[in-house]
């Protein structure tokens, strides 16, 4: 009776073993612009039926340096809710501000280095700016998905274990020619193939 009992949890462990390997597949994403060039920095975000709950974090960190006059990554993917660092590592004074609804605020002028931080609640995109130097433009994308990131040169975005099923892929660009300057595209994620290609209209 004991080994029968044995022999029938093992026969559906494996199943559900199994199933739960196969739900989640890696993904891989590629925008264009109209002319089919690859478009580098693109902010892809998957909302996946299905993604677990919980703090997101990501591999790298999450700051936005000062250097030779400008904010450098140009554009940084941050998790809804994190503390962003300022470090200015240039020889002039700086400052950060914004106007963008998700985040409206400004620090005032901080010199070589020194560094601010300013804590982003709300998801959405946030464009940046310094009072002393116009030409100066960053870009923060918060986001409420584990499942995001940039483009590299090729225009290419692989992330890993996205659950499979419906899913929502959004593009955000600073250029690119839609409300809130992204678009979305409905997709089914599946144990098969999952390479994306996405095509955008640019400024």
């Amino acid at each position: 009776m004991i080994r029968t009992i044995s022999l029938l949890c093992l026969l559906i462990v494996i199943p559900l073993t199994a199933a739960w390997a196969a739900a989640s597949v890696p993904v891989r994403v590629q925008v264009v612009d109209a002319k089919g060039v690859p478009v580098r920095d693109a902010v892809v975000e998957i909302d996946a039926a299905g993604s677990e709950s919980g703090r997101i974090t990501f591999p790298w960190r999450m700051a936005m340096a000062q250097r030779n006059e400008q904010f450098v990554p140009g554009t940084l993917v941050v998790a809804r809710g994190s503390t962003v660092a300022f470090p200015n590592l240039d020889k002039v004074r700086h400052s950060v501000y914004s106007f963008s609804k998700p985040a409206r605020f400004e620090i005032d002028l901080f010199g070589r280095d020194q560094t601010r931080t300013q804590n982003f609640p709300i998801a959405g995109a946030v464009a940046l700016g310094c009072n002393i130097h116009d030409d100066m433009r960053g870009y923060i994308r918060v986001v409420d998905t584990p499942y995001a990131g940039k483009t590299d040169h090729n225009g290419m975005l692989s992330l890993d274990a996205v659950p499979s099923g419906s899913a929502v892929i959004t593009v955000w660009h600073p250029r690119l020619r839609a409300p809130g300057n992204e678009m979305r595209r409905t997709v089914t994620i599946s144990g098969g193939s999952n390479r994306h290609r996405l095509a955008v209209n640019l400024r």
